[in-house]
């Protein structure tokens, strides 16, 4: 009975390791493969294929997979110092996104496409912008972007990598450019303030020689507007003005204002 009893737990420990390394196997065996992943699989060394996605089955030990992502990837490039075309030291760092398209290509002709990439968009980077000059930077910086886009795109398609964007994130320049820069636009500010003024004043002399013809053409006008404008000064200073008027209102006044100062004169000498 005790060696039944033996035989028996000696039986089901058996069976629970076999079913142990069956779960093992089966785990290795069976891969699920998502709709945006691929597996590469080798065979004792040896491509067979591309699988993916869902189930896949694999014999372990002499199968050995790479799992491949197909989504877009972004990959920093650091920030750099670089040296423009015109001699002026800046800091620029960037961002690149990828994606792969042929696995294959990504697992046998390149060790890391990864690192590969990101070591080649920091050496890209530099070779761009230390052929353009710091005005072409602050100001085409799409252009730029797109420049080194065709660059990564052509390095890479052996890869089976494609550059699907490029872009500088940030231009640091030096202390002293940066000042240099603010003076350069409150200069041209200034300038522009300048035109503006002037041009004002030419369609100001335009307009004033075209009313200058018009009151030539007819006195009457100027006067009208001589008139006015004495209106409008006594208004504001509270002043009262006697001018020339028809018939010779002005004449008339001021010769009765010097015959009324001479008769008081005469009074007070007498």
């Amino acid at each position: 009975m005790a060696f039944a009893l033996q035989v028996g737990v000696g039986t089901l420990f058996g069976l629970l390791i076999l079913v142990i390394i069956l779960i093992a196997i089966l785990r290795a065996a069976i891969r699920v493969v998502k709709e945006y992943e691929r597996v590469v699989v080798f065979r004792l060394g040896r491509l067979i294929g591309i699988k993916g996605p869902g189930l896949v089955f694999l014999i372990p030990i002499i199968d050995s997979p790479k799992l491949i992502d197909l989504r877009i990837v972004s990959i920093d490039v650091p920030k750099q110092k670089i040296v423009t075309k015109d001699n002026v030291t800046v800091e620029v760092d960037a961002v690149v996104f990828m994606r792969v398209e042929d696995p294959q290509a990504a697992v046998l002709r390149v060790r890391d496409f990864l690192m590969a990439s990101s070591m080649l968009s920091m050496t890209t980077l530099r070779d761009v912008i230390g052929q353009v000059e710091l005005d072409d930077l602050l100001t085409k910086r799409d252009e730029l972007n797109v420049r080194i886009q065709r660059i990564l795109d052509e390095a890479t398609e052996p890869w089976g990598v494609k550059i699907t964007a490029v872009a500088i994130r940030d231009v640091v320049l030096p202390a002293d450019m940066q000042r240099a820069i603010a003076k350069q636009a409150e200069a041209e500010r200034e300038r522009r303030s300048r035109v503006i003024m002037a041009e004002g004043e030419y369609l100001a002399a335009q307009k004033m020689a075209e009313a200058a013809m018009a009151y030539a053409a007819n006195p009457i006008a100027l006067r009208l507007r001589e008139l006015q404008t004495w209106t409008e000064i006594a208004r504001e200073k509270n002043l009262i003005i006697v001018t020339e008027g028809g018939g010779g209102l002005g004449s008339f006044v001021a010769t009765a204002a010097g015959v009324a100062g001479h008769e008081i004169k005469k009074g007070k000498a007498e």
